[in-house]
């Protein structure tokens, strides 16, 4: 694998799904969803930071595994 993607990125929807392993999230600057796993160790602190920054309408800097991943890392205040 190579190195981590940041991506400036700015929340539109969060989609949690009762039962799901993950919940989904779409960003203004993209056509796909995102995913966070449930099981991510930073799951709660990422999913606190979706929610204020949508609240708020601001941006996040995302961190993705790779380019064509759609798995949230980790997410940061720009």
């Amino acid at each position: 694998m190579g190195d981590p993607v940041y991506r400036e990125m700015t929340v539109a929807s969060i989609r949690e799904r009762p039962g799901a392993d993950s919940i989904r999230v779409a960003f203004l600057e993209s056509a796909r969803f995102y995913e966070l796993p449930r099981a991510h160790p930073g799951f709660d602190k990422i999913l606190g930071r979706l929610r204020e920054a949508k609240e708020q309408g601001r941006a996040l800097k995302v961190r993705l595994p790779s380019l064509d991943s759609g798995v949230i890392e980790d997410v940061e205040a720009l």
